[in-house]
């Protein structure tokens, strides 16, 4: 194809992302797809009955801008019953396509051409693009696979006056680290003293494990009062294909959120929106998330235990880190493609997550699956010849 002007990509080192590549190869050679991060079973047959009723209901037209004024209120009365902390459903809560698009809005509310942005990686592979499209620089704070803790030093030496905001994500993809209380009070006291803006990716946040507690920005005044909260249903109720998610932010703010939001998606779907409100009324529905996923999470790994991985059982989120050090020298793509042509294991190497080639000899797996597979999966990489 040939262009009279010239073309510049803007985003020129981004390609077809790892997920659709394993998954692809998972594809191919019929192994087990333990690499993309979405639950294999559906959600309550009860859920889905509420979409049938609104639809049969006639709600099938735009949403308001901001979301049906029914869920707001339901995320309002959640969020202040886990945080203590009020979000007026008018002015502070808008729904989005997916938190996907809650991020890419709220980076883009806020950064300007130059603007610098701290990102903690691994991270999620939609910040920096999101970053990078409104014209910023991210500005890295390298941690390893499985940290445990954040110098939070290094995190105060990565400020310049060009910085203007910190994205964070609690529970973590891809680490399964959950921050602490002393952390988000670290953040806070930072945000505060160099005027920053947060932006708090919590999509994770029902699924935490060993009696820890989600500590949200939310529930730290001084970070509520200049940060995005973005959430998410897909995890929480296993609908990532549904697209819902959500942005809490003070009036002023989420002011200026929606002038961005209603000319990228202006309203997303209408009857999801009322189920998930009405879903919503019995907090059972998410409260009893953890347990379900932290059962998952121990088969996965008591299942796993003499293949030779090094591991931290994971604190939170879907996934669980595997080191392989122990075993193989070869790098995390060629390992995860070898176990998935070789073992029938689909897997992601957690360097896709780091924004310099680095080997830290990680693997990622998503233990979000039927315990049939996770069983037959740990069986096949058992007998994996290293």
């Amino acid at each position: 194809m040939h262009f009279k002007a010239a073309f510049r990509s803007k985003l020129p080192r981004v390609g077809t992302t790892i997920f659709t590549k394993m998954s692809r190869l998972a594809e191919e050679h019929q192994a087990i797809n333990l690499a993309q991060g979405f639950p294999e079973f559906d959600c309550a047959p009860e859920l889905q009955k509420l979409v049938g009723k609104y639809i049969a209901q006639g709600k099938n037209q735009y949403a308001p801008m901001a979301g049906v004024m029914a869920l707001r209120e339901a995320i309002a009365k959640k969020v202040f019953a886990a945080n203590a902390k009020e979000y007026h459903p008018e002015t502070e809560i808008t729904i989005t396509s997916g938190a996907t698009e809650a991020l890419y809005v709220a980076l883009s509310t806020m950064v300007h051409p130059g603007d610098e942005v701290i990102v903690f990686e691994p991270a999620y592979d939609s910040y920096v693009p999101a970053i990078e499209l409104n014209g910023g620089i991210p500005v890295f704070v390298t941690l390893h696979p499985q940290y445990e803790s954040i110098d939070w030093e290094e995190v105060r030496s990565k400020i310049s006056p060009r910085t203007k905001a910190v994205i964070i994500n609690t529970p973590h993809n891809p680490t399964g680290n959950v921050w602490k209380r002393s952390d988000l009070q670290q953040l806070a006291d930072i945000a505060e003293k160099h005027d920053l803006m947060v932006i708090s990716d919590e999509v994770y946040e029902h699924i935490i494990f060993d009696g820890r507690e989600h500590i949200s920005a939310a529930s730290i005044p001084a970070l509520a009062e200049r940060t995005f909260l973005c959430g998410s249903f897909g995890k929480t109720f296993h609908t990532t294909g549904w697209k819902i998610g959500y942005c809490l932010a003070p009036k002023e703010l989420t002011t200026e959120f929606r002038k961005i939001h209603q000319f990228l998606v202006f309203s997303v779907v209408t009857p999801v929106q009322f189920a998930i409100a009405e879903y919503l009324e019995n907090p059972e529905h998410y409260l009893t998330l953890s347990a379900f996923y932290q059962r998952k999470r121990d088969l996965f790994v008591d299942a796993i235990q003499d293949v030779g991985f090094g591991l931290r059982p994971s604190e939170g989120s879907f996934f669980q880190n595997v080191s392989y050090e122990e075993l193989s020298e070869e790098n995390d793509r060629q390992l995860a493609e070898r176990l998935t042509i070789e073992a029938g294991v689909a897997s992601i190497p957690v360097s896709v997550f780091y924004n310099q080639i680095t080997n830290y000899q990680t693997l990622r797996f998503c233990f979000a699956k039927n315990d049939d597979t996770l069983l037959r999966a740990a069986e096949l990489l058992r007998k994996v010849v290293w």
